[in-house]
């Protein structure tokens, strides 16, 4: 069914705009108009191509990079479908249902195109497929192993728990390293600016001075003088280092050398090892609770780690696998998987229970990041703030101490 894009006005004479699907623009008009809403533009909604649909991905749109569907909103709209497909409904008319209770309009729009691909005799996976942008291999595999086996909602529930899980992870890490990395940026601004326009200003009596001036302030002067005169230096040199370092990481060994630098950093390289060693097992676990096949699985779970250092150690017990290996021997070789989580999966491969196994290794790495990171905020806080003060001390302490020898030369 066609999609159309509307504006109007409203019964009250507000003017309003959506999406409304209808088979006709006279069907569209009789529709709104049966709502309440006074149409006075409706334009039909043209079903984009894959081509057009990279070329659209590559530029950039603010708009469109809001209405990004959320890992909550995909959640909740993956449980709802699996609720109406576990009720008996067909497939298109639990597409029309959700079509009805979003509100985003590029979600609606989304919504319509799939449900149309549906009606046309595609499968729910392939016309996810065409949305790369929403849903991902991840999901697009999970849901076809469902449609195949029967088992679409079950596979659908499972989906929007591991959704659920993975955001609510992203989110608790996000929110405990939030307060930190705002602390440094307006403090490190701050400084920069008293160094660079306060300072000079107000020490500018002592450089007049002839007499000696003590240690502490003479570096004082020498920070602020170099800040003052090169401050284009050093933000040309954080701006290079930024642009770098992206450009370096866009190349396959360029990458590989920044996330085995990142797995080295003290505390925070063991961190991010755990955030990518839960999302592993718990990727690894849904999708072979889901039937997907061990090959299969591991090749979308390598994309899912976000570190290319782990991605080549998978790729290569991949290849392992291949030639009759089980899955825990290649693990171990590569080093960088801990003998707790090779343990299980052994234990898992023998017994059968290999999916369970892994999600209880997913739950306790959570339960370490969690762990981990309010232990990392609650020493990060008091240690900026030390920080913070005892630079504060600094300045004051090298902008008095002159000040008072200035009084005894005077008396």
């Amino acid at each position: 069914m066609p999609v159309y894009a509307y504006k109007g006005l409203s019964r009250e004479g507000r003017a309003v705009s959506g999406i409304i699907d209808a088979d006709t623009p006279k069907a569209a008009r009789q529709k709104l108009r049966g709502g309440g809403i006074f149409p006075t533009d409706v334009t039909e909604e043209q079903r984009q191509t894959v081509r057009d649909a990279a070329a659209t991905r590559a530029q950039f749109n603010v708009a469109r990079f809001l209405e990004r569907i959320k890992p909550q909103e995909l959640a909740l709209l993956t449980r709802q479908l699996s609720t109406l497909v576990g009720a008996g409904l067909p497939l298109v008319d639990c597409l029309s249902a959700l079509i009805d209770q979003v509100e985003s309009a590029r979600i609606k729009r989304t919504l319509s195109h799939i449900r149309e691909q549906v009606t046309e005799g595609t499968s729910l996976a392939d016309a996810l497929k065409s949305h790369p942008r929403i849903f991902s291999d991840l999901y697009v595999n999970m849901v076809r192993a469902g449609e195949a086996s029967g088992a679409l909602d079950l596979v659908l529930l499972r989906l929007a728990d591991y959704t659920e899980n993975y955001a609510a992870l992203r989110d608790k890490v996000r929110s405990a390293l939030t307060y930190p990395t705002l602390m440094a940026i307006v403090g490190s601004s701050i400084l920069f600016f008293l160094l660079s326009y306060v300072v000079p200003k107000v020490t500018k009596i002592f450089s007049e001075n002839k007499a000696a001036l003590p240690l502490m302030t003479t570096v004082l002067l020498a920070i602020s003088g170099f800040l003052q005169e090169y401050w284009w230096l050093v933000l040309g040199t954080i701006i290079a280092v930024v642009v770098s370092i992206r450009v370096s990481t866009r190349t396959p060994a360029g990458r590989l050398r920044y996330d085995r630098y990142v797995l080295s950093i003290p505390y925070f390289g063991k961190l991010l090892k755990k955030v990518a060693l839960a999302r592993f097992a718990r990727t690894l676990s849904t999708l072979l609770t889901s039937g997907i096949t061990l090959m299969q699985s591991l090749d979308i779970v390598k994309n899912v780690v976000n570190n290319s250092v782990l991605s080549k150690a998978i790729e290569d017990a991949r290849s392992s696998i291949r030639e009759g290996q089980s899955i825990a021997p290649p693990l171990k070789r590569s080093g960088l998987f801990p003998a707790m989580l090779i343990h299980m999966i052994a234990v898992g491969e023998k017994s059968g229970e290999l999916e369970q196994m892994l999600s209880k290794a997913a739950d306790a790495y959570d339960n370490e990041v969690s762990s981990a990171v309010s232990a990392l905020t609650s020493i990060l806080e008091p240690m900026m703030i030390l920080i913070g003060g005892g630079v504060v001390l600094f300045i004051v302490m090298a902008i008095l101490l002159p000040i008072f020898e200035l009084n005894q030369l005077v008396r």
